[in-house]
């Protein structure tokens, strides 16, 4: 139901169950924190994560393993999602979601989790739980905000209502949209930054994913931190010599 592939410096995780518009099984759910773990251990610069076929990227959760289900069985399964989303953010490289189609409900959450988002110019996205008298359980009221902001989060989830590919690059809950394969497109934006240093790709990274989290005054000393672990990297000294011997700079991820 998922499938792992390697291309090159890519890996591409395919949620693989068309027949169901990909939709998010408990089972599925696992797989893609397994398929995530394996990735993890590939020498690899970005991780890439689709829906088989052009109609869904992920059409939300398996609707019929949420019915009747006992008090402790649905706590366990907001935390499964929760947490396997979550590797996503502390991922070693940046991840893409790749958004072929339909993104709704977990399946918005899944691309919300990865660190950007791709979309094709079909894609539809929202989070409807509010219609089933539910709201977001694998994360999507805390992401939504944190992308579009709260006024706007709240009125996506509030009213359930869809949101064309246009709308979701104009509030910046999708990065940028693809003129033809989204895949394709997905992978060359990969190429415009997995050409430079991990030690820096990963601490821009959790600066950037820190500023939410603390004020200002505090975000700023975490940004001095991680800059100057920066300055220390072999790859920091390459750069500034390649720039003063006006070359392109040789970086080894040391």
């Amino acid at each position: 139901m998922v499938k792992l592939l390697r291309e090159g410096a890519l890996a591409l995780l395919t949620l693989d169950r068309p027949e169901a518009l990909n939709a998010l099984s408990f089972a599925v759910i696992r797989d893609i924190g397994a398929a995530i773990d394996e990735a993890a251990g590939w020498d690899i610069r970005a991780l890439i994560l689709t829906g088989t076929g052009e109609k869904a990227f992920c059409a939300g959760a398996d609707i019929k393993e949420l019915v009747g289900r006992s008090l402790m069985d649905e706590r366990a399964g907001s935390e499964l999602g929760q947490r396997v989303f979550a590797k996503l953010d502390s991922f070693k490289v940046p991840s893409i979601a790749a958004i072929n189609g339909y993104a709704f409900g977990g399946g918005l959450e899944l691309a919300m989790a990865c660190t950007f988002r791709v979309a094709s110019s079909k894609a539809r996205v929202g989070l409807p739980e509010i219609k089933l008298g539910l709201i977001p359980g694998y994360g999507g009221t805390q992401r939504l905000p944190r992308l579009v902001g709260e006024a706007r989060a709240a009125e996506i989830v509030l009213t359930g209502r869809t949101i064309d590919a246009e709308e979701a690059l104009a509030i910046g809950l999708v990065t940028r949209l693809a003129d033809g394969d989204v895949v394709e497109a997905a992978k060359a934006f990969a190429a415009e930054f997995t050409g430079y240093g991990l030690p820096a790709l990963a601490l821009a990274r959790a600066a950037v994913r820190r500023a939410l989290d603390v004020p200002l005054d505090e975000g700023l000393r975490i940004e001095a931190d991680l800059s100057t672990l920066a300055y220390r990297t072999e790859d920091a000294a390459e750069g500034l010599t390649a720039f003063i011997e006006k070359r392109k700079p040789q970086f080894r991820d040391k």
